[in-house]
């Protein structure tokens, strides 16, 4: 069992497992709601999780997926952001390291 901090005050809203690196590993997404940000933490392989990356968001993020939304094959986050009312799209740039 492990337990895994997204941070002090983030309030995690939502969370969910897709590869984002193409590894063939599951990696953790969470939408943290009071911190503006989803982070990312990729799967080491051996049933850990690297250090969070945070991407920043609009406001009050509460809910997010994956889906390859600009047709290159690789998975981008969709954010869906309760404060500022709209929804964002983080299109995947790098392995998200």
């Amino acid at each position: 069992h492990w337990t895994y901090s997204s941070g002090s005050g983030s309030s995690p809203y939502s969370v969910f497992a897709v590869d984002v690196n193409g590894d063939g590993k599951p990696d953790i997404i969470v939408a943290n709601g009071y911190s503006n940000n989803v982070g990312v933490r990729l799967n080491i392989g051996n049933g850990t999780f690297a250090a969070q990356k945070t991407y920043l968001t609009g406001t009050g993020p509460v809910d997010a997926a994956a889906a390859d939304v600009n047709g290159d094959g690789k998975p981008d986050i969709i954010v869906a952001n309760y404060g500022s009312n709209n929804i964002g799209v983080l299109i995947k740039q790098s392995n998200y390291t």
